[in-house]
């Protein structure tokens, strides 16, 4: 049987150097301190499932308060340091959902990543959970980064570099003086995609509170001079991830994304980076997502299987007092739009 132990971030960080971890940046001790920064969500605390005198797995856990009530999230983990059974799984979410009772009674749940479809888990409240995602080898220098693509990659990047009008550059301390021309793409992008993008500010604040060591903003630039494509990425040791992106309508035919996404791996590369995860595409998981795969599959032969964000009720009669009231808005919602 699992327990659940608090963890203070010098054991963390002493676990995960002797394991060797490639932490997700939502994993790290600065996305925890920017977080912090976010309105409605706190850091709660670290936590190993320990087992027969050994440690299983580690998760970092953030209390968000929405909408009255409190639940426990954590990014991509737990961080399993081997492969688990979906036995183990179900025993690691009875230890966790036992330490968070014990521990703090507002916990309505925890969302968090969860690969078996266990009894103990339910479909995310929110958000769209992802299980398939794209990460490009970027080891062997640039010419091995375009020759591992896909042959429709490759085909495009090369007319990309031929013939896309627009010059890419690591722009992360332009961004960092003035984030509002980066910020107007991205309200077209959100319009055209049909999403609501997070303040300008937000974006501000994950560029100055991650510093440039863990978060780069790259840019294809026109040659009048402004910015057509753009992207936020960060850094967490030999992990890359695009974590937003954003483009103009007018230029998405001229491939000027095809050359960012090649420019921002060769730059990553040079930083150290050996992986450049594209972050979710679509599958019979996650089918709402596959718009993006025509684009992001063509820069690796293979996609990569990632546990999935599932909710774990802790209060089960409020949670499914959310559940109904969800059923209920989307209810309306379609007699609505009749």
């Amino acid at each position: 049987m699992f327990e659940a132990k608090k963890l203070t971030w010098e054991d963390w960080n002493r676990i995960v150097d002797e394991e060797g971890l490639v932490l997700p940046i939502e994993q790290t001790e600065v996305w925890a301190n920017y977080q912090n920064t976010v309105d409605g969500r706190t850091f709660w605390g670290c936590l190993s499932l320990e087992g027969d005198g050994k440690t299983h797995a580690l998760l970092s856990l953030f209390d968000y308060e929405t909408h009255g009530y409190h639940y426990l999230r954590s990014h991509h983990a737990p961080m399993w340091l081997g492969q688990p059974t979906p036995a183990e799984e179900q025993e690691a979410l009875q230890a966790l959902v036992a330490y968070v009772r014990k521990h703090d009674s507002q916990q309505v749940f925890m969302r968090i990543a969860v690969d078996g479809e266990l009894d103990m888990t339910r479909p995310v409240l929110s958000s769209i959970p992802y299980d398939t995602t794209v990460v490009i080898d970027l080891t062997g220098g640039d010419d091995e980064i375009l020759t591992r693509m896909k042959p429709r990659g490759r085909r495009d990047v090369r007319k990309a570099l031929r013939e896309a009008p627009a010059t890419c550059a690591d722009e992360t301390d332009l961004a960092l003086t003035s984030f509002a021309e980066y910020y107007q793409i991205m309200v077209e992008t959100a319009q055209r995609d049909g999403f609501s993008p997070a303040p300008q500010e937000e974006y501000e604040k994950m560029l100055r509170m991650l510093g440039p060591e863990h978060c780069r903003v790259f840019a294809g630039r026109l040659e009048d001079g402004s910015v057509c494509t753009w992207s936020i990425c960060t850094v967490s040791g030999v992990h890359g991830t695009r974590y937003y992106a954003a483009s103009r309508n007018d230029t998405m035919r001229l491939h000027v994304t095809d050359k960012l996404v090649y420019f921002e791996c060769c730059e990553l590369a040079k930083l150290g980076c050996t992986e450049y995860d594209l972050m979710a595409i679509g599958s019979d998981f996650s089918p709402t997502l596959k718009g993006l795969n025509e684009f992001k599959t063509k820069f690796a032969k293979e996609v990569t299987h990632v546990a999935p964000d599932r909710d774990v009720p802790i209060k089960g009669a409020f949670y499914q007092s959310l559940r109904l009231a969800k059923a209920a808005k989307q209810q309306v919602g379609k007699l609505r739009h009749r």
